[in-house]
């Protein structure tokens, strides 16, 4: 299940060595910031191994919307001030495909979504 871009090394499905992410942090309820600004608060969190990620509930940000980010677009976790730092700009991620809650599981949408983020350039 794990998406690697051919180009980056990009690992989609696993928080980066260098995240402070432990598998032990509940990142539910903490802030979410992209390069250019704040998207929400997390809604859910996952840690299985190549197959991680967060829900953020983007709230008035875009109106009633969720979006599925990946742990790999996860640049630091800091525990202390409750808030994820994500290496995605806002577009970025406002343009990503749409957070399915049916199929977040399927290899079809996850394949889609670690491609999208993948195919980017490094921040």
């Amino acid at each position: 299940m794990t998406s690697m871009s051919p180009n980056s090394g990009f690992d989609a499905w696993n928080y980066g060595p260098d995240s402070g992410y432990t598998g032990t942090n509940d990142l539910t309820g903490f802030h979410v910031e992209a390069i250019d600004g704040g998207i929400g608060k997390i809604d859910e969190a996952t840690h299985a191994v190549d197959g991680s990620y967060v829900v953020v509930d983007t709230g008035p940000w875009i109106f009633g919307s969720k979006v599925l980010l990946p742990a790999g677009v996860i640049q630091r976790v800091d525990t202390a001030g409750e808030t994820v730092y994500v290496l995605r700009t806002r577009e970025q991620i406002k343009s990503a495909p749409a957070y399915d809650p049916a199929g977040r599981d399927s290899v079809a949408y996850r394949d889609d979504l670690g491609g999208y983020y993948g195919g980017m350039p490094p921040m």
